[in-house]
């Protein structure tokens, strides 16, 4: 009889257990739908114009958002020259940010300027679990290593309008970047010319090694030369979700103005799998808008893009 009775006790405890286990999964959300954002939006840093004129003090390549567009995101343009309040408002807003390529200093800029705030912030953010991700390109790269090391550490080297293949690392195989990369394409990126460079200043891979605060920092997923230089031509933070590429994916869909931007069905594949991973990270930032109607003030839909024709190196650009 005592048995009889413990057993039915028993039973009774496990349907209560089983009752409370079913509440409490559904007071919980799935992880996709509670992680993942479904309406990311990016900002893209604008930069001084060099010879500026009413409505055109800065601006940023029109092919920039089409990347990001590509891979569903929306773009917001961070203005130059704003208030640290501002910046932190509009870092609150958004789900990442990209430095594009051009011709400002690192050093002394309104780019430069809003990109260390913006890294900071990042900093911060991250440490205290808050995931939001950095990508700077070319220029952008440039900034990177110089906000990271604190130094101008970089080298001239011949690599203004080349396509090169990429020369990938160890640390490939494991990183964030490549990692949802088809097999076929990787070994295109090995063995074709899909990366297009247009810079004058690299990052030599003899001062990588010899800088602490790089090397902690990040890990070099390619190299490239230019013949006598070895320079780090991709990169990944360690510990942040902050990303830095020497040459330009943007450029391989969206700019047709220079004869050696690659278009191949791979070179542009390059393009789409280098903005969806991009767009992948911003959607694990929860970040919004205060209001509908600040966002869609903020939004880069409120701008429309200029054909620049045969004085640019960029098809369209947005000025501001």
């Amino acid at each position: 009889m005592a048995t009889l009775k413990c057993a039915t006790l028993c039973r009774s405890f496990r349907k209560m257990i089983f009752l409370l286990f079913c509440i409490s999964l559904s007071c919980i959300p799935f992880y996709s739908s509670a992680k993942s954002n479904g309406r990311p939006i990016i900002g893209v840093l604008a930069q001084e114009v060099y010879s500026p004129k009413p409505s055109k003090t800065a601006y940023i390549a029109a092919s920039y958002v089409k990347f990001l567009e590509s891979a569903g995101a929306r773009v917001v343009p961070v203005m130059i020259n704003q208030t640290l309040e501002e910046y932190k408002t509009l870092f609150n807003s958004i789900n990442g940010i990209l430095y594009p390529g051009g011709d400002v200093s690192i050093i002394s800029s309104g780019y430069e300027r809003a990109a260390k705030i913006f890294y900071e912030l990042a900093i911060e953010a991250n440490k205290r679990g808050d995931y939001f991700p950095v990508w700077g390109t070319c220029l952008g790269f440039e900034q990177l290593t110089y906000l990271t090391s604190e130094k101008t550490i970089l080298t001239s080297t011949n690599t203004s309008g080349v396509p090169l293949p990429l020369n990938f690392t160890d640390e490939t195989k494991d990183s964030r970047m490549f990692k949802g990369f088809p097999a076929e394409l990787m070994k295109d990126l090995v063995s074709e010319p899909l990366t297009e460079n247009s810079h004058r200043w690299s990052l030599s891979v003899l001062t990588y090694n010899t800088n602490e605060e790089l090397k902690k920092f990040y890990k070099v997923l390619s190299t490239n030369t230019d013949g006598k230089i070895e320079f780090v031509s991709t990169v990944e933070a360690c510990d942040y979700p902050i990303y830095g590429t020497q040459w330009h994916p943007e450029k391989n869909a969206f700019e047709w103005k220079r004869p050696y931007i690659p278009h191949s069905p791979s070179a542009v594949k390059t393009t789409f799998y280098m903005a969806e991973f991009f767009v992948s990270e911003a959607r694990k930032n929860l970040h919004t808008f205060e209001s509908e109607e600040g966002e869609r003030k903020a939004l880069i839909y409120n701008y429309s893009p200029v054909y620049t024709g045969p004085k640019s190196g960029f098809e369209q650009i947005y000025y501001f």
